[in-house]
């Protein structure tokens, strides 16, 4: 791929056929109404793994929270942070707030309409550069995810690993190529292929696919073995034990580290290791507070990219404590209102946020 003698990889044809299908297919995303760079940027980067239809919400609270890169730069990053809760991938905000503070200081709140520089902010490699710089300044540049990666695979019959950057850097390369003038519709149009059609799990629509008379997996039905994908490595298992530690009203939250996984988010106090009934009094102790009550509650699993999280819980009602910060277990102790509108939880911890808001038996 990629040599000026070499057929290009998707034909004139087979890309009108595309930008047809997409005009009259495409589905109707607020993302998609409009050129904004800053709004196309912020869709993008939400987009990351996560599916469309739980970024909807989240997309229009965070543009009516900030409307400009100007907001987003001074934003306060707990508030920030509130409100990306739930959409994981929380360095995704962070990488957000500094490249927005870099469009500011640098482009005077405007973001560059040229493909390194967007490449050179933080949070933006390869593919974000290639989608702003194509849907919102309609430059001719590639932008080569894992849809875009399937549909031109199974295309051109390819059996290159898609998980190798260098098979990515190949078709990125010869794509550009081909990319017409209208590459807005062009980029968009390769992805919702991907996502609606050539889909990447069960059999795709062949039968309603605008390129099936241009694919060689198509005409092969070879549908089933592309894309070839290498294995991931198996996620590391991590096993602990989580505190609901209740006063009354208050719950005790502590901060995460400014660095690593969840950096800087609150949860709820936890060990590392599945520890006993009989063993939680005398940790919670060396915390600082005085146990009352003790109570198993439900196991819970969350799945990151490298690790899984096997958790097991335990409400733990504890002797009356003052409000604020608990300076013997660094916990916050804070009341359940003020905990669910001020706290960025991460939703790891989503089984157990019931116990740490109502009222825990006595």
């Amino acid at each position: 791929m990629g040599n000026a003698n070499e057929t290009p990889i998707l034909s004139p044809e087979a890309v009108d056929a595309l930008l047809g299908w997409y005009r009259s297919n495409a589905r109707d995303l607020p993302w998609r109404h409009t050129r904004d760079p800053y709004r196309v940027w912020i869709s993008e980067i939400m987009l990351q793994q996560t599916r469309v239809e739980a970024v909807k919400p989240y997309y229009a609270r965070f543009l009516e929270a900030f409307p400009t890169v100007f907001d987003l730069a001074a934003a306060p990053e707990d508030r920030l942070l509130k409100l990306w809760e739930g959409l994981g991938y929380y360095s995704r905000a962070r990488n957000l707030q500094k490249a927005a503070q870099m469009v500011v200081r640098d482009y005077g709140g405007e973001m560059p309409a040229d493909e390194t520089l967007l490449r050179s902010l933080p949070g933006i490699g390869d593919y974000t550069a290639g989608a702003i710089a194509s849907i919102a300044f309609g430059l001719p540049v590639p932008a080569v995810d894992g849809n875009v990666l399937r549909v031109l695979s199974r295309a051109v019959g390819s059996r290159d690993d898609i998980a190798d950057p260098a098979a990515k850097s190949r078709f990125r390369s010869s794509l550009r190529s081909v990319i017409p003038t209208d590459a807005s519709a062009f980029t968009q149009s390769l992805i919702e292929l991907g996502a609606c059609v050539c889909v990447p799990n069960g059999d795709p629509k062949c039968a309603v696919c605008p390129l099936a008379p241009f694919c060689v997996a198509n005409r092969d039905d070879l549908t089933a073995e592309l894309p070839v994908k290498s294995s991931k490595k198996p996620r590391r298992i991590e096993n602990l034990t989580v505190f609901i530690i209740r006063d009354g009203a208050r719950t005790a939250l502590r901060k995460r580290p400014p660095a690593g996984l969840l950096a800087g988010l609150y949860e709820y106090p936890n060990v590392r290791g599945h520890l006993s009934p009989h063993e939680v009094p005398a940790v919670i102790r060396t915390m600082g507070f005085a146990p009352l009550d003790v109570r198993r509650v439900e196991d819970a699993k969350h799945v990151f990219t490298h690790i899984e999280w096997h958790m097991i819980a335990y409400t733990v009602h504890v002797a009356p404590m003052s409000d604020g910060y608990h300076p013997p277990s660094g916990c916050y102790l804070v009341n359940a209102a003020e905990r669910l509108s001020d706290y960025a939880i991460p939703s790891a911890f989503s089984a157990y946020t019931k116990y740490g808001t109502k009222e825990p038996n006595r």
